[in-house]
C-alpha cells in the first residue's frame, strides 16, 4: 500500500509491523475493496512524502479527511486544484490574510507548505464517502499519536499548530520544551469566531522559526 522513500523509512516501518497496525490494514483492505474510501489508497501517506522527517518546522494537525469526492489528497486541510476550497481551509486563508496581509488564493492544495516542511497531518488518515468519522477509533489515532511523540522528540525546534478540541488534546504528546505549541479553536464556521481567528499562528510560527536560527515559511500560495 505504501512506499517511503525518505527517511520517515525506517519510523514508519516500526509502525507497520505493529499488531496495532496490521489489524487497521486488514480493515483497510477490506474497506477500499467494498466501499468508497478518501483519500485515493497511494495518496494515503503523502504528507509523508511531501516532508520528510529531518525537514519537518511545523506540525498542522487535523481531524479526518474530507469525505466528499476528489477533496481529500492525503495533506491535512488540503484539497486538490479544481475543487472548491473547503469552509475551514476559506477561514485559514482569512486568518492569514489578518496576520500576514497575504491574498487568498483560488484554490486549496497546500502541497507549496507541504514542501517546506509543514506537516499536514490528520488523526486519522481515511474515510468514507459521505461519512465523517467513519474511520475512527479503528487504530489511526494509535499511528498518528505514535508520529506526534516522534517529531517531539527531535534536537530541532518544531511549532506544533493545534487547532479545535481534538487537537489540543496532543499537547500532552509534546514533552520537550524546546518546541512551540499554539492551540486555538478549530477554523470551522462552528468556532472560528471563538479564538481562531486573531490567533496569528502564522506571524507566531514564522518569528520562532526565525528565532531558532530556521528559515520562516511562505505560506503565499500562488493561483
Amino acid at each position: 500500500m505504501f512506499e517511503c522513500k525518505n527517511d520517515w523509512k525506517d519510523i514508519l516501518e516500526r509502525e507497520f509491523q505493529s499488531d496495532y497496525y496490521k489489524s487497521l490494514r486488514l480493515f483497510l483492505k477490506e474497506e477500499y475493496a467494498t466501499k468508497r474510501i478518501f483519500p485515493n489508497m497511494h495518496d494515503i501517506f503523502n504528507a509523508f512524502n511531501y516532508t520528510p522527517y529531518s525537514e519537518v518546522k511545523v506540525v498542522i494537525l487535523g481531524q479526518d479527511p474530507y469525505h466528499g469526492e476528489g477533496q481529500a489528497h492525503g495533506l491535512a486541510f488540503s484539497v486538490q486544484k479544481g475543487v472548491d476550497v473547503p469552509p475551514s481551509l476559506v477561514n485559514i486563508y482569512k486568518e492569514q490574510k489578518s496576520d500576514l496581509g497575504i491574498t487568498q488564493p483560488s484554490h486549496g492544495n497546500l502541497t507549496k507548505w507541504a514542501k517546506q516542511g509543514v506537516f499536514l497531518l490528520n488523526a486519522v488518515l481515511t474515510v468514507r464517502a459521505n461519512c465523517a468519522n467513519s474511520h475512527k477509533g479503528m487504530g489511526w489515532e494509535i499511528f498518528t499519536d505514535h508520529i506526534i511523540e516522534t517529531l517531539a522528540q527531535k534536537d530541532e525546534p518544531v511549532v506544533f499548530m493545534l487547532w479545535g478540541a481534538n487537537a489540543r488534546k496532543k499537547a500532552s504528546l509534546v514533552k520537550k520544551s524546546n518546541h512551540l505549541v499554539l492551540q486555538a479553536p478549530h477554523p470551522s464556521p462552528l468556532s472560528a469566531y471563538n479564538g481562531f481567528f486573531g490567533c496569528k499562528h502564522f506571524s507566531k510560527a514564522n518569528e520562532f522559526l526565525k528565532k531558532m536560527g530556521q528559515s520562516p515559511i511562505d505560506w503565499q500560495l500562488e493561483d
